[in-house]
């Protein structure tokens, strides 16, 4: 899945190739810091919305300004792969900084998707996107079915004592 995997300026010739094939490109982002069925069902609804879907995902750094010190949970290497391997992705890039806005501004998406839990003004790269005569869609969110809760319900059920143990192995 390697292949998939961008750096910043293949991201943008992938991006370039895309328009010259007449496709549709649309661009998400976020932490993915523990893949989930929120997540899965966001993408695939992202994809939906065009021709070839590129996923920005926060690197570590970012993640941790972001998420503080905890987090991520999953190194960058490990999420970048993993968010390859899905079939609806077709390109992932790492962003350093905290917000996708300079990374839209460089591959200009005919299709910027985000999270109903965004106002649509709130939006990073709805300037650009829209300037450019593309589109925001922000799509609905899985009830229940967010990172955090996925931690939290670790947590809950391993807790720190229990946490690398097998039930038989619990005293």
């Amino acid at each position: 899945m390697k292949e998939k995997v961008l750096d910043r300026s293949a991201a943008v010739a992938w991006r370039e190739a895309q328009r010259k094939a007449g496709k549709q490109v649309v661009f998400t982002n976020g932490c993915f810091d523990l893949l989930h069925r929120g997540h899965v069902e966001m993408l695939r609804e992202a994809a939906a919305q065009g021709d070839a879907l590129i996923v920005g995902m926060n690197d570590d750094g970012s993640v941790r300004r972001l998420k503080g010190p905890t987090r991520p949970v999953t190194a960058q290497e490990d999420r970048t792969e993993v968010m390859a391997a899905l079939e609806m992705v077709d390109a992932v890039v790492l962003f350093g900084e905290d917000d996708p806005g300079e990374l839209i501004r460089a591959l200009v998406p005919d299709v910027l998707v985000k999270g109903e839990d965004w106002a649509h003004d709130a939006i990073v790269g709805r300037d650009t996107v829209e300037g450019a005569g593309g589109r925001v869609v922000r799509v609905r969110l899985t009830p229940g079915r967010s990172t955090r809760g996925l931690i939290e319900t670790i947590l809950e059920r391993c807790g720190p004592a229990g946490a690398g143990t097998r039930p038989e192995e619990t005293p």
